[in-house]
């Protein structure tokens, strides 16, 4: 699988770790920078990730920020991206499981480095149910995207 890696000033200390980890699994990185802690603006990092999973280079993608707030804001205003921030292995893999979680975001100032080697690890294995139940719920999200695309919510 490749997989958009991404972060701002905040995760960059984070990413070199998170790229070793993904590369270790066996999957391919498409490094979307920043490439040093120089401070810069999460949202234009969200986006690279985001565009080059629209632009089926990669499958999936992995997101740093300082809190992992910001930039999981930002990736789920692009549509067919969703993003989940998350602290605990359990949302990590059933994000994708249940929810078909495309992006994971993490606090690189929030989540221990260890911590972040499990989370990235559960999100890489993780694959979509295709549950009933699961399929049904991701429609319905993915109806709420297109109701927005069309002004439903202006």
């Amino acid at each position: 699988m490749r997989i958009a890696l991404g972060c701002d000033h905040g995760g960059f200390p984070l990413k070199r770790r998170i790229l070793a980890v993904i590369q270790a699994a066996g999957h391919e990185v498409v490094d979307c920078g920043t490439d040093s802690n120089c401070a810069v603006d999460y949202p234009d990092y969200a986006v690279k990730v985001g565009q080059v999973i629209l632009d089926k280079q990669a499958e999936r993608g992995v997101l740093l920020c300082g809190s992992g707030v910001g930039i999981s804001v930002a990736a789920n205003k692009i549509p067919g991206i969703r993003a989940g921030i998350c602290h605990d292995t359990y949302s990590a893999h059933q994000g994708v499981e249940h929810d078909d979680m495309n992006v994971l975001c993490l606090g690189a100032r929030i989540v221990g480095e260890e911590l972040a080697v499990e989370l990235v690890q559960a999100f890489v294995k993780a694959q979509f149910t295709n549950e009933e139940r699961h399929v049904r719920r991701l429609g319905k999200v993915l109806q709420i995207e297109r109701d927005a695309l069309d002004g439903k919510f202006s």
